[in-house]
């Protein structure tokens, strides 16, 4: 079903926005403490559900409160330690001020960056890489206003 039907945008904005993005983690503790002291995010919620066997952690830059901030919802399922991630996960973004100088941040804060601050390939937008510990990709993008 195509909901803009012809809306303009402010109204299909009004209907939907993203809320979450969930990624499976292998050590909800240790997830957590990467996104929380390595990349500046907050503990919004959690869950503990023992009788299905599973932990969550909500995350994010905003206050949790329907705010319109996304949040990462890292789910933890007791008695799993990791995951195949497959070939269609790509990589989520976040926008800062000084790429060069989140990288030197998230380094010695003992994160782990896989392509440093540089342009896109055929741009000037300037990036670069990071892994989490379960091996998921997060982009950087420079923002001069982030």
């Amino acid at each position: 079903m195509n909901l803009r039907n012809g809306l303009p945008p402010v109204i299909v904005r009004a209907i939907m926005n993203i809320l979450h993005t969930m990624l499976r983690v292998g050590d909800l503790t240790r997830s957590v403490d990467f996104y929380t002291k390595v990349l500046g995010m907050r503990v919004l919620r959690e869950r503990d559900v023992p009788d299905y066997q599973y932990k969550l952690a909500f995350l994010g830059y905003g206050e949790g409160n329907g705010d319109g901030g996304a949040e990462l919802e890292l789910t933890y399922n007791y008695g799993v330690d990791s995951y195949e991630q497959g070939t269609a996960y790509g990589h989520m973004a976040l926008g800062v001020p000084d790429v060069a100088a989140a990288c030197e941040r998230i380094r010695k804060a003992g994160g782990r960056v896989t392509r440093e601050a540089g342009p896109v390939k055929g741009g000037s937008t300037v990036i670069a890489f990071i892994e989490d510990p379960d091996g998921y990709k997060i982009e950087l993008i420079e923002r001069p206003n982030a």
